[in-house]
């Protein structure tokens, strides 16, 4: 235990960390439980970095709140995991890029993602039942406010 850890502050939001804190935050949501060794691995294509800078970004994220550590069973290695869901990051920082970038609108951050690589068959099924979806909810609210 390090005299770093700020246990009455609150957890930050991961939406706001550094690009490099939230890349193996993520790693580790795709892969659950991941040493340090299994996450630089796993990110090493588009983010190669030291055992040793991967460690210090763990810790980092550890004196956070964001991950915790057990021992390995076998070995002097650690195994991580994240402890925020990626569904409330996901919703932050999207919230903050629909803001600063699109100017609040959403269905313009959406077709932008489709402007360099149009969507398969499969994502447009999945754009279409979302937007039922959001359709039917929007309703449901609309009439939950008339009452």
């Amino acid at each position: 235990m390090t005299g770093h850890q700020h246990h009455s502050s609150p957890t930050p939001d991961p939406g706001e960390l550094p690009p490099a804190e939230l890349e193996v935050l993520a790693s580790l949501w795709q892969q659950g439980n991941a040493t340090a060794r299994e996450i630089r691995e796993a990110m090493f294509e588009y983010r190669p970095m030291t055992h040793g800078a991967m460690v210090t970004l763990l810790r980092r994220l550890e004196e956070k709140g964001l991950v915790t550590k057990v021992k390995a069973p076998v070995g002097k290695a650690f195994v991580y995991r994240a402890k925020p869901s990626p569904h409330q990051t996901y919703r932050s920082l999207m919230g903050r890029i629909r803001q600063r970038i699109f100017g609040g609108s959403g269905a313009v951050m959406v077709a932008s993602l489709f402007d360099a690589d149009l969507p398969s068959r499969e994502e447009l099924q999945a754009l279409e039942t979302l937007v039922e979806e959001l359709r039917a909810k929007s309703q449901r609210r609309r009439s939950d406010r008339k009452e």
